[in-house]
């Protein structure tokens, strides 16, 4: 698993965290700054992802090219 994958997991729960605290404590800046957190946070996760799908097909590709020769 990518180390992105798991540092945007972790930025979209400081976020949610921050989105609640902002409505608890009535600060619409607060909930907007945990909005971008979140969805900095998945744009970091699914660029994670692309990654590891990047990876796992080029050591696919590997693996056919070793069974060839």
């Amino acid at each position: 698993m990518d180390k992105n994958i798991v540092a945007g997991k972790a930025k979209q729960v400081e976020g949610r965290a921050k989105d609640i605290a902002g409505v608890v404590a009535d600060d619409p800046a607060m909930q907007i700054e945990g909005k971008a957190k979140r969805a900095a946070g998945k744009v970091q996760e699914e660029f994670g992802k692309a990654k590891d799908a990047v990876r796992t097909e080029a050591q696919r590709a590997e693996a056919r090219r070793a069974n060839r020769a």
